[in-house]
Protein backbone atom coordinates (compact mmCIF):
# COMPACT_ATOMS: atom_id res chain seq x y z
CA UNK A 1 0.00 0.00 0.00
CA UNK A 2 2.88 2.72 0.50
CA UNK A 3 3.83 2.42 -3.53
CA UNK A 4 0.36 3.94 -4.30
CA UNK A 5 0.47 6.43 -1.43
CA UNK A 6 3.75 7.61 -2.61
CA UNK A 7 3.01 7.84 -6.33
CA UNK A 8 -0.32 9.79 -5.38
CA UNK A 9 1.60 12.12 -3.30
CA UNK A 10 4.51 12.90 -5.84
CA UNK A 11 1.57 13.41 -8.42
CA UNK A 12 0.34 15.72 -6.27
CA UNK A 13 3.74 17.76 -5.42
CA UNK A 14 4.50 17.59 -9.03
CA UNK A 15 1.24 19.75 -10.02
CA UNK A 16 1.88 21.78 -6.61
CA UNK A 17 5.69 22.48 -7.29
CA UNK A 18 4.98 23.58 -11.04
CA UNK A 19 2.28 25.88 -9.74
CA UNK A 20 5.14 27.08 -7.00
CA UNK A 21 7.70 27.42 -9.79
CA UNK A 22 5.43 29.49 -12.57
CA UNK A 23 4.49 31.89 -8.88
CA UNK A 24 8.29 32.56 -7.96
CA UNK A 25 9.18 33.47 -11.45
CA UNK A 26 5.61 35.96 -11.93
CA UNK A 27 6.56 37.56 -8.37
CA UNK A 28 10.00 37.99 -9.37
CA UNK A 29 9.01 39.82 -13.30
CA UNK A 30 6.16 41.96 -11.79
CA UNK A 31 8.36 42.98 -8.11
CA UNK A 32 11.24 44.10 -10.96
CA UNK A 33 8.61 46.19 -13.01
CA UNK A 34 7.13 47.42 -9.92
CA UNK A 35 7.95 51.55 -9.91
CA UNK A 36 6.49 52.06 -6.43
CA UNK A 37 6.14 50.70 -3.16
CA UNK A 38 1.93 51.06 -3.72
CA UNK A 39 2.05 49.26 -6.72
CA UNK A 40 4.61 46.31 -4.43
CA UNK A 41 1.90 46.58 -1.27
CA UNK A 42 -0.56 45.17 -4.17
CA UNK A 43 1.35 42.46 -5.31
CA UNK A 44 2.13 41.43 -1.88
CA UNK A 45 -0.94 41.63 -1.06
CA UNK A 46 -2.26 39.33 -4.01
CA UNK A 47 0.50 36.28 -3.63
CA UNK A 48 0.55 36.31 0.47
CA UNK A 49 -2.80 37.50 1.50
CA UNK A 50 -4.15 35.38 4.12
CA UNK A 51 -7.48 35.70 3.00
CA UNK A 52 -7.45 35.19 -1.17
CA UNK A 53 -4.06 34.89 -1.68
CA UNK A 54 -2.81 33.16 -4.26
CA UNK A 55 -0.27 31.08 -2.29
CA UNK A 56 -2.56 30.57 0.56
CA UNK A 57 -4.68 28.76 -1.75
CA UNK A 58 -2.12 26.33 -3.02
CA UNK A 59 -0.88 25.81 -0.32
CA UNK A 60 -4.81 25.01 1.42
CA UNK A 61 -4.28 21.93 -0.92
CA UNK A 62 -2.43 20.59 1.61
CA UNK A 63 -5.43 18.67 2.84
CA UNK A 64 -4.94 16.01 -0.14
CA UNK A 65 -2.11 15.15 0.50
CA UNK A 66 -1.74 11.78 3.08
CA UNK A 67 -0.92 12.62 7.05
CA UNK A 68 2.06 10.89 7.19
CA UNK A 69 3.56 13.29 3.62
CA UNK A 70 2.02 16.69 5.09
CA UNK A 71 4.99 17.83 7.10
CA UNK A 72 7.24 16.99 3.99
CA UNK A 73 4.48 19.12 1.75
CA UNK A 74 4.43 21.87 4.22
CA UNK A 75 8.53 22.14 4.34
CA UNK A 76 8.27 22.39 0.44
CA UNK A 77 5.60 25.11 0.69
CA UNK A 78 7.34 26.93 3.39
CA UNK A 79 10.38 27.32 1.28
CA UNK A 80 8.50 28.50 -1.84
CA UNK A 81 6.94 30.92 0.76
CA UNK A 82 10.28 32.06 2.10
CA UNK A 83 11.28 32.30 -1.41
CA UNK A 84 8.92 34.71 -2.52
CA UNK A 85 8.84 36.72 0.65
CA UNK A 86 12.55 37.87 0.01
CA UNK A 87 11.89 38.68 -3.84
CA UNK A 88 9.53 40.90 -2.04
CA UNK A 89 12.21 42.53 0.36
CA UNK A 90 14.30 42.98 -2.20
CA UNK A 91 12.12 45.36 -4.18
CA UNK A 92 10.90 46.75 -1.29
CA UNK A 93 14.64 47.90 -0.43
CA UNK A 94 15.14 49.03 -4.44
CA UNK A 95 12.03 50.80 -4.27
CA UNK A 96 12.73 52.51 -1.14
CA UNK A 97 16.25 53.18 -1.55
CA UNK A 98 15.10 54.91 -5.22
CA UNK A 99 12.37 56.76 -3.38
CA UNK A 100 15.14 58.65 -0.82
CA UNK A 101 17.43 59.09 -3.65
CA UNK A 102 14.60 61.40 -5.14
CA UNK A 103 14.15 63.48 -1.99
CA UNK A 104 17.60 63.95 -1.59
CA UNK A 105 17.88 65.24 -5.36
CA UNK A 106 15.16 68.25 -4.63
CA UNK A 107 16.45 71.21 -5.06
CA UNK A 108 14.96 74.05 -1.99
CA UNK A 109 14.87 77.36 -2.03
CA UNK A 110 15.75 78.45 1.60
CA UNK A 111 15.00 81.86 1.27
CA UNK A 112 11.34 81.59 0.35
CA UNK A 113 9.06 82.38 3.19
CA UNK A 114 7.66 79.39 4.62
CA UNK A 115 3.91 78.91 5.83
CA UNK A 116 3.14 80.89 8.58
CA UNK A 117 1.72 78.49 11.42
CA UNK A 118 -1.72 79.26 12.15
CA UNK A 119 -1.83 80.29 15.93
CA UNK A 120 -4.93 80.52 17.91
CA UNK A 121 -6.14 83.45 20.09
CA UNK A 122 -8.25 84.18 23.18
CA UNK A 123 -11.97 84.12 22.24
CA UNK A 124 -13.81 87.33 21.44
CA UNK A 125 -16.32 86.86 24.44
CA UNK A 126 -13.25 86.38 26.84
CA UNK A 127 -11.60 89.85 25.46
CA UNK A 128 -14.75 91.49 26.16
CA UNK A 129 -14.97 90.07 29.65
CA UNK A 130 -11.64 91.09 30.69
CA UNK A 131 -12.23 94.23 29.07
CA UNK A 132 -14.61 94.54 31.41
CA UNK A 133 -13.28 92.77 34.01
CA UNK A 134 -10.04 95.82 33.62
CA UNK A 135 -12.82 98.72 34.54
CA UNK A 136 -13.65 97.28 37.35
CA UNK A 137 -10.27 96.48 38.54
CA UNK A 138 -9.63 99.71 37.81
CA UNK A 139 -11.92 101.44 40.21
CA UNK A 140 -11.28 98.83 43.36
CA UNK A 141 -13.54 96.13 42.81
CA UNK A 142 -12.64 92.23 43.67
CA UNK A 143 -14.11 89.75 40.82
CA UNK A 144 -15.52 86.31 42.99
CA UNK A 145 -17.06 83.54 41.18
CA UNK A 146 -19.69 81.28 41.84
CA UNK A 147 -21.18 77.89 41.19
CA UNK A 148 -22.98 77.35 38.18
CA UNK A 149 -25.56 74.39 39.74
CA UNK A 150 -27.57 76.35 41.93
CA UNK A 151 -30.42 75.60 45.02
CA UNK A 152 -33.88 77.08 44.59
CA UNK A 153 -32.63 79.37 47.87
CA UNK A 154 -30.06 81.19 45.92
CA UNK A 155 -31.37 81.20 42.81
CA UNK A 156 -35.03 82.27 43.59
CA UNK A 157 -36.30 83.04 47.21
CA UNK A 158 -32.77 84.87 48.47
CA UNK A 159 -33.39 87.24 45.79
CA UNK A 160 -36.72 87.89 46.74
CA UNK A 161 -38.36 86.03 44.02
CA UNK A 162 -41.81 84.50 45.24
CA UNK A 163 -42.78 80.53 44.59
CA UNK A 164 -45.06 81.54 42.15
CA UNK A 165 -43.06 83.58 39.95
CA UNK A 166 -43.21 82.33 36.33
CA UNK A 167 -38.95 82.24 36.15
CA UNK A 168 -39.46 79.04 38.94
CA UNK A 169 -41.30 76.80 36.07
CA UNK A 170 -39.53 73.83 34.97
CA UNK A 171 -40.64 75.38 31.41
CA UNK A 172 -38.41 78.30 31.90
CA UNK A 173 -35.47 76.96 34.48
CA UNK A 174 -33.06 73.73 33.99
CA UNK A 175 -33.53 71.69 36.96
CA UNK A 176 -31.40 68.84 37.68
CA UNK A 177 -32.19 65.48 39.28
CA UNK A 178 -31.34 65.23 43.00
CA UNK A 179 -31.67 61.68 45.23
CA UNK A 180 -34.66 60.15 45.86
CA UNK A 181 -36.56 62.54 43.89
CA UNK A 182 -37.54 63.15 39.97
CA UNK A 183 -36.27 66.82 38.51
CA UNK A 184 -38.31 70.44 39.25
CA UNK A 185 -39.43 72.36 42.25
CA UNK A 186 -39.77 70.86 45.65
CA UNK A 187 -42.17 71.55 47.75
CA UNK A 188 -42.03 75.07 49.29
CA UNK A 189 -41.82 74.53 52.86
CA UNK A 190 -38.83 74.22 55.78
CA UNK A 191 -36.29 70.78 54.43
CA UNK A 192 -34.26 70.19 57.13
CA UNK A 193 -33.43 66.94 56.37
CA UNK A 194 -32.75 67.42 52.68
CA UNK A 195 -30.51 65.02 51.41
CA UNK A 196 -29.44 67.46 48.74
CA UNK A 197 -27.66 69.21 51.35
CA UNK A 198 -25.03 66.63 51.54
CA UNK A 199 -24.78 66.06 48.21
CA UNK A 200 -21.11 66.89 47.51
CA UNK A 201 -21.06 68.87 44.63
CA UNK A 202 -23.01 71.68 46.47
CA UNK A 203 -21.06 71.14 49.57
CA UNK A 204 -20.47 74.74 50.57
CA UNK A 205 -20.77 76.67 54.67
CA UNK A 206 -22.86 78.40 53.16
CA UNK A 207 -25.49 75.89 52.56
CA UNK A 208 -25.53 75.28 56.42
CA UNK A 209 -26.41 78.61 57.30
CA UNK A 210 -30.48 78.68 59.38
CA UNK A 211 -31.73 80.91 56.53
CA UNK A 212 -30.92 78.13 53.89
CA UNK A 213 -32.86 75.37 55.74
CA UNK A 214 -35.62 75.55 52.83
CA UNK A 215 -36.71 74.55 49.25
CA UNK A 216 -33.38 73.61 47.52
CA UNK A 217 -33.97 71.86 44.36
CA UNK A 218 -30.56 71.61 42.46
CA UNK A 219 -30.49 73.54 39.04
CA UNK A 220 -28.47 75.83 36.86
CA UNK A 221 -28.21 79.03 37.42
CA UNK A 222 -30.32 81.49 35.67
CA UNK A 223 -28.26 84.96 36.09
CA UNK A 224 -25.56 85.31 38.27
CA UNK A 225 -27.39 87.37 41.07
CA UNK A 226 -27.48 84.41 43.32
CA UNK A 227 -23.97 85.53 43.79
CA UNK A 228 -24.63 88.82 45.37
CA UNK A 229 -26.03 87.21 48.20
CA UNK A 230 -23.50 84.57 48.41
CA UNK A 231 -20.95 86.93 48.31
CA UNK A 232 -22.49 89.58 51.02
CA UNK A 233 -22.69 86.25 53.50
CA UNK A 234 -18.78 85.69 53.26
CA UNK A 235 -17.95 89.08 53.26
CA UNK A 236 -19.44 92.11 56.00
CA UNK A 237 -19.77 95.57 54.26
CA UNK A 238 -18.90 97.42 52.73
CA UNK A 239 -18.32 95.22 49.55
CA UNK A 240 -17.49 96.05 46.24
CA UNK A 241 -17.58 93.17 43.65
CA UNK A 242 -17.83 91.64 40.02
CA UNK A 243 -19.05 88.50 39.21
CA UNK A 244 -19.10 87.02 35.76
CA UNK A 245 -20.32 83.47 34.72
CA UNK A 246 -22.12 81.55 32.44
CA UNK A 247 -26.02 81.05 33.05
CA UNK A 248 -28.64 78.91 31.57
CA UNK A 249 -32.16 79.66 30.63
CA UNK A 250 -34.80 77.62 28.64
CA UNK A 251 -35.15 79.63 25.50
CA UNK A 252 -35.29 78.66 21.86
CA UNK A 253 -31.94 78.91 20.32
CA UNK A 254 -32.16 82.22 16.96
CA UNK A 255 -29.96 84.52 16.37
CA UNK A 256 -30.85 86.78 19.49
CA UNK A 257 -30.96 83.86 22.09
CA UNK A 258 -29.18 80.98 23.36
CA UNK A 259 -29.92 78.47 26.27
CA UNK A 260 -26.28 79.20 27.28
CA UNK A 261 -24.89 82.58 27.60
CA UNK A 262 -22.44 84.88 29.38
CA UNK A 263 -23.24 87.14 32.37
CA UNK A 264 -21.43 89.74 35.00
CA UNK A 265 -23.04 91.34 37.79
CA UNK A 266 -21.78 94.22 39.48
CA UNK A 267 -22.29 95.38 43.06
CA UNK A 268 -21.57 97.57 45.74
CA UNK A 269 -22.98 97.88 49.49
CA UNK A 270 -21.73 100.32 51.32
CA UNK A 271 -23.21 103.31 53.91
CA UNK A 272 -24.97 106.15 52.12
CA UNK A 273 -24.77 104.56 48.27
CA UNK A 274 -27.22 106.41 46.28
CA UNK A 275 -28.79 105.83 42.62
CA UNK A 276 -26.79 108.61 41.75
CA UNK A 277 -23.63 106.49 42.15
CA UNK A 278 -25.32 103.50 40.03
CA UNK A 279 -25.94 105.89 37.16
CA UNK A 280 -22.60 107.50 37.49
CA UNK A 281 -20.73 103.60 37.50
CA UNK A 282 -22.79 102.44 34.19
CA UNK A 283 -22.90 105.81 32.57
CA UNK A 284 -18.96 105.78 33.14
CA UNK A 285 -18.82 101.66 31.89
CA UNK A 286 -20.78 102.31 28.59
CA UNK A 287 -18.32 105.01 27.80
CA UNK A 288 -16.03 102.75 28.20
CA UNK A 289 -17.15 100.11 26.10
CA UNK A 290 -18.79 101.87 23.18
CA UNK A 291 -16.88 105.58 22.97
CA UNK A 292 -16.72 108.58 24.80
CA UNK A 293 -19.46 109.81 23.00
CA UNK A 294 -21.87 107.53 24.49
CA UNK A 295 -24.98 108.55 25.81
CA UNK A 296 -26.88 106.07 28.97
CA UNK A 297 -30.70 106.59 29.94
CA UNK A 298 -32.50 104.82 32.68
CA UNK A 299 -36.05 102.99 32.29
CA UNK A 300 -38.03 102.64 35.32
CA UNK A 301 -38.57 99.00 35.59
CA UNK A 302 -39.19 96.32 37.99
CA UNK A 303 -36.98 93.32 39.37
CA UNK A 304 -37.59 91.20 42.16
CA UNK A 305 -34.26 92.03 43.91
CA UNK A 306 -34.09 95.87 43.70
CA UNK A 307 -35.76 98.60 44.42
CA UNK A 308 -36.18 101.18 42.45
CA UNK A 309 -35.33 99.21 39.38
CA UNK A 310 -34.83 100.45 35.79
CA UNK A 311 -33.74 99.06 32.35
CA UNK A 312 -30.05 100.55 31.38
CA UNK A 313 -30.03 101.98 27.59
CA UNK A 314 -27.39 102.91 25.54
CA UNK A 315 -27.32 105.10 22.53
CA UNK A 316 -26.78 103.18 19.47
CA UNK A 317 -22.89 102.97 18.90
CA UNK A 318 -23.81 102.86 14.81
CA UNK A 319 -26.75 105.85 14.10
CA UNK A 320 -25.70 108.07 17.31
CA UNK A 321 -29.16 107.99 18.09
CA UNK A 322 -30.91 109.43 15.54
CA UNK A 323 -32.05 105.53 14.52
CA UNK A 324 -31.22 102.64 11.86
CA UNK A 325 -31.09 99.23 11.20
CA UNK A 326 -29.16 97.71 14.43
CA UNK A 327 -31.25 99.47 16.72
CA UNK A 328 -34.60 99.13 15.09
CA UNK A 329 -35.01 102.91 14.56
CA UNK A 330 -35.10 103.81 18.57
CA UNK A 331 -31.61 104.73 18.75
CA UNK A 332 -31.09 103.19 21.67
CA UNK A 333 -29.55 99.54 22.46
CA UNK A 334 -31.70 97.73 25.88
CA UNK A 335 -28.20 96.49 27.90
CA UNK A 336 -29.54 95.24 30.96
CA UNK A 337 -30.80 95.97 33.94
CA UNK A 338 -30.11 97.45 37.72
CA UNK A 339 -31.43 99.21 40.67
CA UNK A 340 -30.83 99.45 44.37
CA UNK A 341 -30.21 96.32 45.78
CA UNK A 342 -33.94 95.61 47.95
CA UNK A 343 -33.59 95.48 51.29
CA UNK A 344 -35.18 91.68 52.01
CA UNK A 345 -32.07 90.74 49.82
CA UNK A 346 -29.73 92.52 51.97
CA UNK A 347 -31.90 91.16 55.17
CA UNK A 348 -31.11 87.69 53.88
CA UNK A 349 -27.63 88.46 53.53
CA UNK A 350 -27.68 89.46 57.34
CA UNK A 351 -27.01 93.46 56.47
CA UNK A 352 -28.86 95.97 58.06
CA UNK A 353 -30.76 97.59 55.30
CA UNK A 354 -31.43 100.70 57.66
CA UNK A 355 -27.65 101.16 57.80
CA UNK A 356 -26.24 99.77 54.16
CA UNK A 357 -27.62 100.72 51.05
CA UNK A 358 -26.27 99.00 47.62
CA UNK A 359 -26.82 98.91 44.13
CA UNK A 360 -26.66 96.21 41.91
CA UNK A 361 -26.96 95.91 37.83
CA UNK A 362 -25.99 92.65 35.12
CA UNK A 363 -25.06 92.48 31.64
CA UNK A 364 -25.03 89.94 28.95
CA UNK A 365 -21.48 89.75 27.90
CA UNK A 366 -22.67 88.35 24.25
CA UNK A 367 -24.71 91.49 23.46
CA UNK A 368 -21.96 93.89 24.57
CA UNK A 369 -19.76 91.75 22.04
CA UNK A 370 -22.42 92.22 19.66
CA UNK A 371 -22.60 95.57 19.82
CA UNK A 372 -19.07 96.39 19.96
CA UNK A 373 -18.62 94.38 16.51
CA UNK A 374 -21.47 94.47 14.74
CA UNK A 375 -22.35 90.80 15.11
CA UNK A 376 -25.83 90.03 14.44
CA UNK A 377 -26.19 86.13 15.00
CA UNK A 378 -25.38 85.43 18.16
CA UNK A 379 -24.93 81.56 17.42
CA UNK A 380 -21.45 82.39 15.69
CA UNK A 381 -19.65 82.92 19.65
CA UNK A 382 -20.38 78.81 19.81
CA UNK A 383 -20.14 77.13 16.25
CA UNK A 384 -16.27 77.90 16.27
CA UNK A 385 -16.20 78.62 12.55
CA UNK A 386 -12.34 79.39 12.53
CA UNK A 387 -13.73 81.94 9.41
CA UNK A 388 -15.35 84.01 12.42
CA UNK A 389 -12.90 83.62 15.23
CA UNK A 390 -9.83 84.88 12.87
CA UNK A 391 -11.37 88.32 12.72
CA UNK A 392 -10.77 89.01 16.40
CA UNK A 393 -7.59 86.91 16.77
Amino acid sequence: MAAPHAAFFFYIWGIVEDQLAALQSEVKNRATAARSLEELEALRTDILGRKGGRLSNIMSGVGKIPKADRAEFGRRANEAKTRIEAILDDAQARLSDADLQSQLEKRYDVTFPGTPPRLGSIHILRRTLDDVADFFRSRGFAIVMGPEVETEYFNFEAMNIPADHPSRDAMDTFYLARENGPKGPLPQGPLPQDPLLQDPLLQDPLLQDPLLQTSSAPLLRTHTSPMQVRAMLEYQPPIAVLIPGKTYRRDALDARHTFNFHQFEGLQVDRGITFGHLKGFVSDLCRHLYGKTRRTRFRPSYFQFTEPSAEVDVSCPVCDGSGCRTCGGAGWLEMGGSGMVHPKVLRTAGYDPEAYTGWAFGLGIERIAMVRHGIDDIRLFTENDPAFLEQFA
